[in-house]
């Protein structure tokens, strides 16, 4: 449509506009010439100092013109309808905010206005208001003398409203709505940024979560408004996937459905924003997904409806059918409703009841009547009221059975559910309903507990360890630290019920694990990719500690670790992943883990103390770190070592001599990788194979490390080489480290000494700390720790170099090993994970059941038919090894 036929309807159904065309000749014909963009500047450029009030109603008149006609014509889609309406009120409101500090004599600062809303997200329609929170920094915003800085920031408030919404001859420029601050009726116009931190980050109510996913920093001091949403990030975007802001949305849009009742049917008077598939419920959907998953996703916090839709169906959080529905919806509506307001400019959402009104809209929309309007919005209320509705429905259904009220009912109800103890059960049951687990106390948490329980209690209480299953569904209700996300989340997704009801029934190390943090609970319904390799577990760290320091950055670490372990044994207990595999990948959490802290401690007392020239720390990992396989138990075996000379200096003020920097250095990272902190522990250290144990230095020259190893180190200080391997530091470090090594496992030794001392140390363990079950597979005879020997023994008698992992140099030095070393590895891992408590006893047979699935065999009677067969194998090899010299430690 042209310029001219845009202003023959305007002139034709829109009092508000034919207004303004008279009144704005001039504009009109710098549309004509120059174009919209050119008219939006114009408009813009008409605020001016000297008539602060006059010009910017002036200004406003003339976006509102232009903008109108850029609509009607077609020439700006919605979006840009949008943008140029919210560019007007950010303009202004920067111009109000630094009118109102000049007429006081002060230049602007420390005072920042943030937009909520549609103005937040650059939404705004054609006679909206504008949603703001003003804050203030105490120390900086300007004051008269006596007054206190908050009173100060009020008057300029009071002042910036006044400049905006005040109607005079020449009409308002900007509602403004200051209600979205905490609690408006009692707190000044503008909040201490302070008290506004530490009310959002404690204190703050759930719907205030969702408004401040459209904050911004819109005008004033925008640095500190900016810094200002980063501190309060973890609010907005809570880690943990959200499933409380889907119950949350629904309360809410009940209330507004039940609010607007006689503007939900589509005729006069309905309400397009509120109205049931309306506006807000499209922007509902989307920020319903954004608060459940954008704390994980940072790509899933755009402000913009639009952009949010678009952005949940590339992350595939929604389908792409779903947001380009609702998108073409969101579009129409939005167009729509800026022709209701176009009529008289005013703040309407709803369909006008006169029909010489609906006649008006319809003309601007360019429809032979609002019957063809009406026929053409139905079909798309009805689309979005459908998707919406299944939205509020998830988590709703699917519920089954619930368990009646008193003793004796639940006892029947255990009983048809064949439930193994019933008064056991009614025990519980009356526990868990008197509120006192702290995660059964609010009505919110005992509503989503009492759709789950059912289905956990019929799950755990059946069978020959119902009574044992349900007293450790007790003991982990009992230590969740909260409850509403928790019973929420399992209400939302039954499968993750099931798998809660698993985790209690097979290991009480991932149950335990999960009350205490209910949150690990989200990586299995956001599983992360596998770790191929160190590079990708130290750039996926790396990448979730971006921008933390201190406290912060421990804290992550032991978060990102937890989660993993946390999905591994999940994974592991479902077959999803070998034994194998994941005791792999638990090397490479904790290789990242020595990598990064490393770095950060290194950093951090770099600042304080210098460097050293030429000296780098170099950690060596031995034993089963070494060997890249862990356990869920599994501590770490380090030893530290360093590059260059032990007599070189730092360059800090007080100089430090390398052996004094580099062994406080390690106990920086020693305390890094073990320290519990609000998020947990992390690992346990074992630093006795360093040179001299416990007696020795904590962290050594590599040259020293190398001098004693050929010197005073013992055999068995030797034969701990062949699993060493230089992790978390440079790569020409670690080659020259591993080349150090090599060269050590390679020097020349007497065969007979090299069995004799081997056969002494093994009795010597033997004696001190024998075999400690029928299944301790890694001290009984013909176990690890002999296929360890085997294959230590076997590699300083070739003096060649061997890989670290146990298989990997079973294959070079005794092939026939391999298989015994993956069969007891996975059997170690699987039987820690089971019963981590003592591992080494004769599982019972569901335990039994869970270990032989795990580790790919039909049942336990196979599992220990190959354990049998693997152990006849490695004793074998050991009297091979050993010439003949039978196995008995």
């Amino acid at each position: 449509m042209s310029l001219s036929q845009a202003i023959e309807r305007a002139n034709a159904h829109a009092p508000f506009l034919r207004g303004l065309i008279r009144k704005e000749p001039e504009l009109v014909t710098l549309m004509e010439s120059a174009g919209f963009d050119a008219a939006l500047s114009a408009s813009l450029a008409r605020l001016d100092p000297e008539r602060v009030l006059p010009s910017v109603r002036e200004a406003r008149g003339g976006v509102a013109l232009t903008v109108a006609l850029a609509d009607l014509s077609g020439s700006w889609p919605m979006e840009q309808v949008t943008e140029g309406l919210t560019r007007f009120a950010d303009v202004a409101l920067d111009f109000a905010i630094t009118s109102a500090f000049r007429e006081r004599d002060q230049e602007p600062g420390g005072l920042a206005a943030l937009a909520l809303g549609k103005m937040g997200s650059r939404e705004l329609n054609y006679s909206s208001d504008i949603d703001l929170i003003f804050l203030h920094d105490p120390d900086r915003i300007a004051r008269r003398e006596g007054e206190d800085p908050t009173e100060a920031a009020v008057r300029i408030v009071r002042r910036v409203a006044a400049i905006l919404a005040e109607r005079t001859g020449d009409g308002y420029a900007l509602r403004v709505d200051l209600r979205l601050r905490p609690d408006p009726d009692s707190t000044p116009s503008s909040l201490p940024v302070g008290a506004a931190e530490q009310y959002y980050q404690s204190q703050a109510l759930a719907w205030e979560r969702s408004a401040f996913i459209r904050a911004r920093a819109a005008a004033g001091d925008i640095k500190l408004g900016t810094g200002f949403l980063r501190m309060v990030e973890p609010f907005i975007w809570r880690r943990s996937l959200d499933y409380s802001a889907l119950a949350e949305i629904r309360e809410v849009s009940h209330r507004i459905r039940d609010h607007f009742a006689e503007g939900q049917a589509l005729g006069p008077g309905f309400d397009l924003k509120r109205g049931r598939g309306g506006i807000r419920e499209v922007e509902f959907f989307a920020q319903v997904h954004q608060m459940i998953f954008g704390g994980r996703d940072p790509t899933l916090r755009s402000g913009a409806t639009l952009q949010a839709l678009a952005d949940l169906a590339q992350a595939g959080r929604i389908a792409p059918e779903e947001a380009e529905l609702l998108g073409e919806a969101y579009r129409h509506y939005r167009t729509l409703e800026h022709r209701f307001q176009m009529v008289a400019d005013q703040q309407t959402h709803s369909v006008p009841k006169l029909a010489a009104e609906r006649a008006q809209v319809a003309g601007l929309a360019g429809a032979a009547s609002w019957k063809a309007v009406e026929a053409d919005l139905s079909p798309r209320l009805k689309a979005v009221a459908k998707l919406y509705d299944r939205l509020l429905e998830t988590g709703e259904g699917q519920r089954g059975p619930r368990i009646p009220l008193g003793s004796s009912e639940v006892e029947r109800w255990g009983t048809r559910a064949k439930v193994k103890d019933p008064r056991l059960l009614a025990s519980l049951i009356e526990g868990w309903r008197s509120g006192r687990p702290r995660s059964l106390r609010a009505p919110e948490s005992q509503q989503a507990f009492e759709a789950v329980i059912p289905m956990l209690v019929q799950q755990l209480g059946a069978g020959r360890t119902g009574r044992e299953a349900l007293l450790r569904l007790d003991q982990l209700i009992n230590a969740l630290p909260s409850g509403v996300q928790f019973w929420r989340l399992l209400a939302a997704n039954p499968a993750l019920a099931k798998v809660v009801g698993r985790l209690l029934t097979a290991t009480p190390l991932l149950a335990d694990a999960l009350a205490r943090r209910p949150s690990l609970l989200d990586v299995l319904l956001e599983p992360a990719s596998p770790l191929p390799d160190v590079d990708a577990a130290t750039g996926e760290l790396s990448s979730v500690v971006r921008g933390l320091a201190g406290e912060a950055l421990l804290d992550r670490v032991r978060l990102w670790t937890a989660e993993r372990r946390f999905l591994l044994g999940v994974q592991l207990l479902d077959g999803a992943i070998s034994p194998d595999d994941a005791s792999r990948e638990l090397s490479l959490m904790a290789e990242a883990a020595v990598a990064l802290l490393a770095r950060a401690v290194e950093r951090d007392f770099a600042e304080r103390h210098g460097t050293i020239a030429g000296g780098r720390l170099i950690p060596l990992a031995l034993g089963r770190f070494g060997g890249a396989r862990l356990t869920a138990q599994s501590d770490l075996d380090l030893v530290l070592l360093f590059t260059g000379s032990f007599e070189a200096q730092s360059t800090g003020p007080a100089p430090l001599s390398a052996s004094a920097y580099f062994n406080r250095l390690g106990q920086r990272l020693i305390a890094a990788l073990t320290v519990p902190t609000a998020a947990g522990s992390l690992y346990e250290v074992d630093m006795r194979l360093r040179p001299s144990g416990a007696d020795g230095l904590l962290v050594v020259s590599l040259e020293s490390f190398v001098r004693y190893q050929q010197s005073e180190a013992q055999l068995w200080e030797t034969m701990a080489l062949t699993r060493a391997r230089p992790i978390g530091c440079a790569e020409d470090d670690k080659v020259v480290a591993q080349a150090a090594i090599d060269q050590l496992i390679s020097a020349p030794r007497d065969p007979a000494f090299i069995r004799r001392e081997a056969l002494a140390m093994r009795r010597h363990m033997a004696k001190h700390k024998p075999q400690a079950g029928p299944f301790d597979v890694k001290l009984m005879k013909g176990g690890l720790v002999d296929i360890e020997f085997i294959v230590a023994v076997r590699a300083l008698l070739s003096g060649k170099p061997v890989p670290p992992g146990l298989a990997e140099a079973a294959g070079l030095l005794a092939p026939e090993l391999i298989g015994p070393a993956r069969l007891m590895n996975d059997m170690l891992v699987v039987l820690r994970l089971v019963q981590p408590h003592d591992a080494a006893a004769t599982p019972d047979a569901a335990a039994g059941a869970v270990i032989a699935h795990a580790c790919g065999k039909t049942g336990l009677a196979a599992l220990k038919a190959d354990l049998a067969e693997a152990r006849t194998v490695v004793n074998a090899a050991w009297a091979q090894t050993f010439s003949t010299t039978p196995n008995t430690p």
